[in-house]
């Protein structure tokens, strides 16, 4: 057991930079291990989706290895869970590619779908936009810039806030190629980033430092 006394899991469902979400995690003194086992998963103090490719490849991957239930058996046990670029999409209700409509995990109501933006992938360097009272970017700067690849994105946020006031609504941050799209949610227990915190060097660093601090 590591110093911290925390174990983190990254789940392994066939996509996802594993390795490099490993080391970056590891770099805060917390046991990190890379399996698909389900008692591992639900059994971690946290877990990380991470998530490359294709909408469809990822929801077909997650759901051989029973991953939309592990996730879901954490989060309604109140036990963090945090979602890496497609890692992030699949959480919402349905992702469209190339004309093709494939069910999400149905975390948050949603379509993941391209964005429109003269110049696809976004890739490289960019601010965001973060609410106040944001405890992924505390400590970060309003200038502080992520690595983001992707070509796909939420462009409408559509969870309806509850109107009796007793849920706290998500936080949502949002960024800008060509136009607006959803960047990272905080949800209670279950978090997420559009863009590569793992490839984003000292911000990186210290949104995984921030996310981690939540994990009891």
């Amino acid at each position: 057991m590591s110093a911290s006394g925390k174990s983190i899991v990254v789940l392994d469902y066939g996509s996802g930079n594993l390795r490099s979400a490993e080391r970056a995690i590891a770099r805060h003194g917390v046991d990190v291990t890379v399996t698909s086992d389900f008692d591992a998963a639900l059994a971690a103090d946290g877990l990380v989706v991470p998530g490359v490719g294709a909408f469809e490849a990822c929801m077909a991957g997650l759901l051989k290895i029973k991953g939309e239930r592990i996730i879901g058996r954490r989060l309604a046990g109140g036990r963090p869970v945090l979602g890496i670029c497609v890692g992030m999409q699949i959480l919402f209700a349905k992702g469209v590619e190339h004309g093709v409509t494939t069910e999400g995990c149905h975390e948050w109501p949603g379509t993941v779908e391209r964005l429109d933006a003269p110049v696809l992938p976004h890739m490289g360097w960019n601010t965001v936009d973060a609410p106040s009272g944001s405890a992924l970017f505390a400590g970060l700067d309003a200038d502080t810039r992520f690595y983001f690849v992707h070509s796909y994105g939420v462009r409408t946020w559509e969870l309806e806030a509850d109107p009796s006031g007793n849920i706290r609504p998500p936080l949502v941050t949002w960024a800008e190629h060509g136009d607006r799209f959803v960047a990272a949610v905080e949800n209670g227990p279950l978090c997420a980033t559009q863009f590569h915190p793992e490839k984003s060097g000292d911000a990186g660093a210290q949104l995984l430092e921030n996310w981690l601090a939540t994990v009891d």
